[in-house]
Formats: structure tokens, C-alpha cells, sequence
């Protein structure tokens, strides 16, 4: 399973992280948001992972050439999309970006939800599924509801986000099958700040599930 770890903003920390285990190690390029990182120190921190961990990088709203800009710029091999991106947009992005992976982010308020999913599914290599908060984008804490995806199994890969942590990511997968996990909060001490004995407990308890 991947387990991707978002909102990176110190370069030690992420390549301790994905020593621990990570698959993916996400760089939030929305200069907003408090987990921001400039295209100088995304790149500083992609130079010091290893190439079969995934950098990918989160926009929301931003244009195709600005995105296509920071993946160039920043040697990046994902771009997660946390807005209003319409699938079009996301297909324009795809057609742009050969062999970069596109995964769209979709805040999931009731079942209705998954129907827009597989629209979205035509034109992404992958979803992500997070709770849904009406101000902010992600990195809430929020928990989705499981039980709204207990017996889903699409065709397509997907993730599970929103409020996971050491302590619950077990219940949550009990519940619900993704493809890959992606946290933030849950392994932070602040907005950005990771706590590495937090992202150590995910694993151990991982490989306890598997």
C-alpha cells in the first residue's frame, strides 16, 4: 500500500520519512497555506530523496502553465489537485504532463460524492478522498466517514485521507480498503513541523496490519 506524507517543509525531515517507509512525500505549493514551500526549497528536498520515492507536488486553483512550471522546475513526478479543478482541466494537465501522475483530491461530504468520482476517474491516475471542511482545502484533522466507503471498490486507485493517525490508521483500514493513505496533521506537531516519532509509530503499526 502507499502511504504518501504530505505538507513537507524541512528537507532532514523528509528523508527521514521516507526512510521510515514513506512511498510518497507531498509538497504543499499553495502560498496560502501554512505548509507552504517555495520551488527553491521543494527542490532542495527533492535532491536528498531517493528516486523510488514519489514527490509530489499539492495546487489548488493554480493555472496549468504554473503547475506545469513547479513539476518542471522541481524534477517533480506527481501533481495533486485540491480545488475546483474541473475534469477537463485535469485531462489539459494529463496531456501536458506525460508520465507525471495526476491525482485529484475531492472532499467527500455524503455516498452522491462517489458518483463525481468516477467522472474525475477518467481523466487522474488516481483520487483522494478527503473530509470534507468548508474553509480550508485539507490538513484539517478531520476524520472522513469509513463507513460511507465500507464496501467501495472502484476499478480506479484511490487514497484515503483526512484525520489518520497512528492511533486510528488501523480502524480506518479495518473499514476501508484504498490503495494508499495520505497524512498531514496526523504526524505533525505543528502545520508543517513533523514529529518523527509519530511517522515511526505509523509504520510499526502498519507492518503489525500487514
Amino acid at each position: 500500500m502507499r502511504v504518501k506524507i504530505c505538507g513537507i517543509t524541512k528537507p532532514e525531515q523528509a528523508k527521514a520519512i521516507a526512510s521510515l517507509g514513506a512511498t510518497a512525500i507531498g509538497f504543499i505549493c499553495v502560498p496560502t497555506s501554512p505548509r507552504y514551500l517555495g520551488t527553491d526549497k521543494i527542490r532542495a528536498v527533492v535532491e536528498q530523496l531517493p528516486p523510488q520515492v514519489d514527490k509530489i507536488g499539492v495546487f489548488a486553483n493554480a493555472s496549468v502553465e504554473k503547475i506545469v512550471q513547479i513539476v518542471v522546475d522541481c524534477q517533480l513526478t506527481g501533481v495533486q489537485l485540491h480545488a475546483d479543478e474541473s475534469p477537463a482541466f485535469c485531462q489539459k494537465l494529463r496531456d501536458r504532463l506525460p508520465g507525471v501522475e495526476i491525482i485529484k483530491a475531492l472532499r467527500m461530504r455524503t455516498a452522491a460524492d462517489l458518483d463525481k468520482a468516477t467522472v474525475y476517474s477518467l481523466h487522474v491516475d488516481a483520487l483522494l478522498f478527503d473530509a470534507y471542511h468548508p474553509q480550508q482545502l485539507g490538513g484539517t484533522g478531520q476524520t472522513l466517514h469509513w463507513e460511507m466507503l465500507r464496501n467501495f471498490c472502484p476499478s480506479y486507485s484511490w487514497f484515503l485521507a483526512g484525520g489518520i493517525t497512528p492511533d486510528n490508521v488501523l480502524e480506518a483500514l479495518s473499514q476501508v480498503n484504498p490503495n494508499g493513505i495520505d497524512l498531514s496533521s496526523g504526524v505533525e506537531r505543528s502545520p508543517g513541523d513533523k514529529d518523527l516519532h509519530k511517522v515511526a509509530k505509523l509504520f510499526e503499526r502498519l507492518r503489525v496490519q500487514s
